[in-house]
C-alpha cells in the first residue's frame, strides 16, 4: 500500500514536470486548484519517499544509531507539508528546495551507510531509484536555469519517474522475497520445534476434539495418534469443563489436571495452559507428575515423622486444634503423653539403627490400639502425643493402660537381638477452651509423675485438676513479663543465715524474691523465675534484684554493722546473657564498699554448664569485693575436679540432703563429706532447709559453718532485719534457742568468712 501510494505520487510528479497535471482521472482540474495540487503533489512525494525509506530499512537504521538524523528528516517532511498548505505557489518553491535539500542529503548519507554495511540488493535497487530521481530533477533544474532546453528532452522527470519507479519496484520485490524466505524459514523452524519440543502442544476444535497434537503430547498420553479423540477421553472426569473455564478466564491462566486411571498405567498429573484462537483452542501440556509427587511428599513430611510415618509435632497440633474446634457440649476428648523409659540405652549400646527399628515397631503396636478419630504423633526422640477424640477420660485411661501393656509385654526382635521397652503415660482431659501447648505441657508433667513410680499406670488429670489452674497462673505471669521492665508488685524478704560457730556475732541473710498480686496474695520466687525464664525476661528480674538489694544494703549500711554477707541468687539464664553480665559489673562498680557484703549464689548445674564463662563471671565479681557461693551443691552434677577451677567462697549444701540428714545415714555421710571437702578447699559450708532442732544439732556436730531454714527463722520483712543484732535473734523454737545458747555460744570462734579483709585467704588460690 505504501509503495502504491508512492508510485502514484511519483508518476504524478513526472506529469507535473511534463505539464500533464491539468487532468486527473480523465477530468480537467479547475485552474484555481492546479497550483495547490502541484504543491501537495510535491509534498506527498517527499513524505511518501521518506516513509518508504523508513519501512524498507527500519532494522538497518536501528543498527546505525543515527536517530537525530531521522528526526531532522521528519521535520523536513512537516515543513514541506506546511509550505504546501499555507504558501502561494510563487513563494513555495524556494523554501521547498532548501528544506528538501537538507532531507535529501540526510537520506543520501543514510543510504550510503546502509549500502556500505549491508551490501543488500534491496539497498542497491532503492539507492538507484533515489539516485535517478534526484539526478533527473537536478538536471532539469540546472538545464532550465542555463537555458539548455534541448537537453531536457533526453533526460526529464517523466523518464526519471518511470525509471525510479522500476528500480523501486525491484527493491520492493527483493524485500518481499527476503521476507517470504524468512517467513518460510520461521515456519519450518516452528514446525520442527512443534515436533521436537518436549512440551505437549495441541489444537482442539470448539467441541473438544483433537485436530492436532505434537509427538510430545502423544507420548504423554501414551498413544500413537489422537484423531477425533475428545479431550475427555484422556483426562479425569470434568476435565473438559475445567478447560473451557480456563480458556474463558483469559490468557496466562493455567491449571492442573490428572490423566484417566487405567489398568497397568500410573495416574499422571499435567499442567495445562490454553487460549482461544478464532474458533479453536490451542494450548500446551506439561507432565508435572514428579513435581506433584515431590510436593505431596514435602507436605506429608511437613506433618509426619519421616522415620515412623506417624504425625510429627506440627501434625498432632493440627489434629488437636481441629478436634477441639469440633468439641461440643456432651462430647469428650483426652490427650496422652507417652515417654519410653530408658530408650536411650538402646541407641547407646546397639546403635541408632536398632533404636529406629524399635521405634517403628512401638508405633505399629500403638496404632493397632487406636480407633478412628484417635491419632498419634512423635514429638521427641522417644516421646509421643496421642489425641483421643470422642473418648471419655475413663475410657482414655483404659486405652492408655492397654498401650503401656502392649508396649512392654513382648520384646522387640531386631535381627538376633530382643529388646524390652517400657513406657510411662500422662493423660489429661481436654475442654474446648484449652490450647494445644498447655495441654501437651500438662500431659508431659503428668507423664514425668508417672515415670517417678506409678509402675505402668497412667497419671490422669481431669479438666478440674488444680494443675490446670497452676498452668493458667504461670501463663498469666508469663504475659505480665512481656516487656523489658520488671512487673509491678515485686518485693523482697530476707531469711537469716546463722553461724554455728558464733551464732550471736553476725546478722547474715539471704534475699528472697516475692510478688504481691492485686488481690493481696503472694506469688513465690519459683513461679516468678519459671515464668520469667519462659518469657526470656529473667535478666530483667535478676537486674532488679541486684539493684534493689545493693540499694537497700547501702541505704541501711550503718544499721547492718553485724552483717558480714548478704546472699542473693542469680539465674543461669542471666549468667549466660552477655549484656546482663556487663550490666551487672557496671552496677557493682557503683556501690563501692556495699558490694563487699554481697555473696552471689550460683547453682552448681549452671556453673558447670559453661565453666569458662562461669570462671570469667566469678573473677569479675570478686574483683569488686563480692563473694561467691555454689548453691544446691551435690544435687546431681557434682564432680570434685571442677572445684579446682572455680574460686568460690562457700558451698551451699543441697536441702534434700539436709532435710533427711537424721532420717537417712547416707545423707549424713554425704553432708559430712561435703563439709570436709569445703574445709580442705578453704571454703565455708552453708546448710539450707534446716527445719528442726535435731537437724541443727547434727549439722553442728559434723562441723557445718552456717545453717539456714525454718528452725532458725522464716523469711522476714526487711524492716525486721534492721532491729535485730544477730541471726539467732529470730529463733522462736525453744529447743533450738536452748541449744544455741547453751551449746553453740560456748565455743565461739571467729569466722573467716566474716572477715572481709581476709577474703584472699579463704581459697586455695
Amino acid at each position: 500500500m505504501l509503495f502504491a501510494s508512492w508510485l502514484v505520487a511519483n508518476l504524478r510528479l513526472g506529469a507535473l514536470s511534463a505539464g500533464w497535471d491539468i487532468q486527473w482521472l480523465e477530468k480537467n482540474i479547475p485552474p484555481a486548484l492546479i497550483a495547490p495540487m502541484r504543491q501537495l503533489t510535491i509534498a506527498a512525494y517527499y513524505i511518501l519517499t521518506y516513509a518508504l525509506f523508513r519501512r524498507l530499512f527500519g532494522q538497518d537504521l536501528k543498527r546505525l544509531s543515527h536517530d537525530w538524523m531521522l528526526y531532522v528528516a521528519q521535520w523536513t517532511c512537516l515543513l514541506i507539508l506546511g509550505y504546501a498548505i499555507f504558501l502561494p505557489f510563487k513563494y513555495f518553491l524556494p523554501p521547498m528546495w532548501a528544506t528538501a535539500s537538507v532531507g535529501v542529503l540526510v537520506l543520501a548519507f543514510l543510504m550510503i551507510r546502509i549500502l556500505l554495511e549491508t551490501r543488500s540488493k534491496v539497498a542497491m535497487w532503492y539507492g538507484a531509484s533515489l539516485g535517478i530521481a534526484v539526478f533527473a530533477n537536478l538536471y532539469e533544474v540546472i538545464s532550465a536555469s542555463l537555458g539548455y532546453k534541448g537537453l531536457i528532452g533526453a533526460v526529464n522527470s517523466v523518464s526519471a519517474a518511470l525509471s525510479s519507479s522500476l528500480m523501486a519496484a525491484f527493491a520492493i520485490a527483493e524485500q518481499m522475497r527476503l521476507e517470504r524466505e524468512a517467513r518460510v524459514k520461521a515456519q519450518t523452524e516452528l514446525r520442527n520445534a512443534y515436533e521436537a519440543i518436549p512440551i505437549g502442544l495441541f489444537t482442539l476444535t470448539a467441541q473438544g476434539q483433537f485436530s492436532q497434537a505434537n509427538p510430545a503430547l502423544r507420548e504423554m498420553l501414551g498413544v500413537r495418534s489422537v484423531p477425533k479423540d475428545h479431550w475427555s477421553d484422556h483426562f479425569e472426569l470434568g476435565a473438559w469443563d475445567k478447560l473451557q473455564k480456563l480458556v474463558l478466564s483469559g490468557a496466562g491462566q493455567e491449571m492442573e489436571i490428572r490423566s484417566l486411571a487405567s489398568l497397568g498405567r500410573d495416574q499422571k498429573w499435567f499442567m495445562v495452559k490454553a487460549t482461544m484462537a478464532k474458533d479453536k483452542i490451542e494450548g500446551s501440556l506439561q507432565d508435572v507428575t514428579d513435581k506433584v509427587k515431590a510436593t505431596g511428599r514435602l507436605l506429608f513430611l511437613a506433618e509426619h515423622d519421616p522415620l515412623t510415618g506417624i504425625l510429627n509435632r506440627r501434625g498432632i497440633e493440627k489434629v488437636f486444634e481441629e478436634s477441639v474446634s469440633e468439641l461440643a457440649e456432651g462430647n469428650a476428648m483426652a490427650l496422652a503423653y507417652l515417654d519410653l523409659d530408658r530408650f536411650k540405652l538402646i541407641n547407646d549400646l546397639f546403635g541408632h539403627v536398632a533404636g529406629d527399628e524399635v521405634l517403628k515397631q512401638v508405633c505399629d503396636r500403638i496404632r493397632s490400639m487406636l480407633t478412628e478419630g484417635q491419632s498419634i504423633g512423635r514429638v521427641g526422640g522417644d516421646e509421643f502425643v496421642i489425641v483421643l477424640k470422642g473418648t471419655p477420660i475413663q475410657s482414655a485411661a483404659w486405652i492408655c493402660r492397654g498401650i503401656v501393656d502392649r508396649i512392654g509385654t513382648h520384646p522387640y526382635l531386631i535381627g538376633e537381638r530382643a529388646f524390652q521397652v517400657k513406657g510411662s503415660i500422662g493423660l489429661v482431659e481436654i475442654d474446648k477452651i484449652m490450647r494445644v501447648k498447655d495441654a501437651i505441657s500438662v500431659a508431659d508433667r503428668a507423664c514425668r509423675e508417672a515415670k517417678n513410680g506409678n509402675h505402668g499406670n497412667p497419671v490422669v488429670y481431669d479438666k478440674h485438676s488444680s494443675v490446670f489452674r497452676e498452668r493458667e497462673e504461670e501463663l498469666h505471669l508469663i504475659e505480665r513479663f512481656g516487656t523489658n521492665a520488671a512487673p509491678e508488685g515485686l518485693f523482697q524478704v530476707m531469711q537469716p543465715i546463722m553461724s554455728l560457730s558464733a551464732p550471736y556475732d553476725s546478722l547474715n541473710f539471704e534475699v528472697l524474691l516475692r510478688m504481691r498480686e492485686a488481690d493481696g496474695s503472694i506469688t513465690s520466687a519459683g513461679k516468678i523465675i519459671s515464668a520469667a525464664e519462659s518469657n526470656g525476661r529473667i535478666a530483667v528480674i535478676d537486674k532488679w534484684v541486684l539493684i534493689n538489694t545493693l540499694e537497700w544494703v547501702n541505704t541501711h549500711y550503718e544499721h547492718l554493722k553485724n552483717t558480714r554477707f548478704v546472699c542473693l541468687n542469680l539465674s543461669g539464664g542471666s549468667l549466660n546473657d552477655e549484656k546482663f553480665i556487663k550490666d551487672a559489673f557496671s552496677i557493682l562498680a557503683q556501690y563501692g564498699r556495699t558490694v563487699e557484703q554481697l555473696c552471689i549464689e550460683i547453682t552448681e548445674s549452671v556453673a558447670l554448664h559453661d565453666l569458662d564463662n562461669t570462671r570469667r563471671f566469678i573473677d569479675g565479681v570478686r574483683s569488686y569485693g563480692a563473694k561467691i557461693a555454689l548453691d544446691d551443691f551435690g544435687a546431681g552434677y557434682t564432680s570434685f575436679s571442677y572445684l579446682k577451677e572455680l574460686p568460690a567462697d562457700a558451698l551451699k549444701i543441697d536441702g534434700e540432703f539436709v532435710r533427711g540428714v537424721n532420717a537417712h545415714p547416707a545423707n549424713l555421710a554425704i553432708v559430712e563429706a561435703i563439709v570436709e571437702l569445703a574445709r580442705n578447699l578453704g571454703m565455708k559450708s552453708i546448710a539450707e532447709w534446716a527445719e528442726d532442732c535435731a537437724t541443727v544439732e547434727s549439722l553442728a556436730q559434723i562441723g557445718v559453718d552456717y545453717v539456714q531454714g525454718f528452725a532458725i527463722a522464716t523469711p522476714q520483712e526487711p524492716g525486721k532485719m534492721l532491729l535485730a543484732e544477730s541471726s539467732a535473734s529470730f529463733i522462736e523454737d525453744a529447743g533450738v534457742a536452748a541449744f544455741v545458747r547453751n551449746t553453740l555460744a560456748q565455743g565461739r570462734t571467729k569466722d573467716m568468712l566474716e572477715q572481709p579483709g581476709d577474703i584472699s585467704r579463704i581459697n586455695l588460690h
